[in-house]
């Protein structure tokens, strides 16, 4: 008896984790969020090499409006995944870490992580409805 309650928790808590990462791939806020902590970080002084990833981000927020959701989260994890590997590439000394740049850099970054999660979980489990794959012969010419 007490076996069934643990595994039905455990399913409940299961099915609660992918709802929880599917909701955050398919959102439009995060990358919306993220394009513009990065925007703050590095506009002054401007550095141009991470000043080109809040456009791709908010291109991706433009596809998730529009109806692209699995599109967008495949998009989002991509850009995401690049920008936490150059922010990784920076180090910093102890005591930048904990001012207010070390912490809006962690927050970024703990951003880049969750993005990279949920939108590579939807881009991955993701089903289009018009899906032109050719299955029906119907493909685009």
């Amino acid at each position: 008896m007490a076996d069934k309650g643990i595994e039905k928790a455990e399913k409940e808590a299961k099915a609660s984790a992918i709802s929880y990462a599917r909701l955050w791939g398919e959102s439009p806020v995060p990358p919306a969020l993220l394009a513009t902590l990065i925007a703050a970080q590095h506009a002054r002084p401007p550095q141009f090499l991470p000043l080109l990833f809040p456009p791709a981000l908010l291109f991706s927020t433009y596809l998730n409006i529009n109806e692209y959701k699995i599109d967008a989260a495949g998009t989002n994890a991509a850009w995401s995944a690049l920008y936490l590997l150059l922010a990784r590439r920076r180090k910093h000394p102890l005591m930048q870490k904990w001012g207010t740049r070390g912490i809006i850099r962690g927050a970024t970054m703990g951003l880049c992580v969750a993005n990279l999660l949920g939108g590579g979980f939807v881009y991955a489990i993701g089903k289009r409805s018009n899906d032109a794959s050719g299955k029906d012969g119907a493909g685009i010419i």
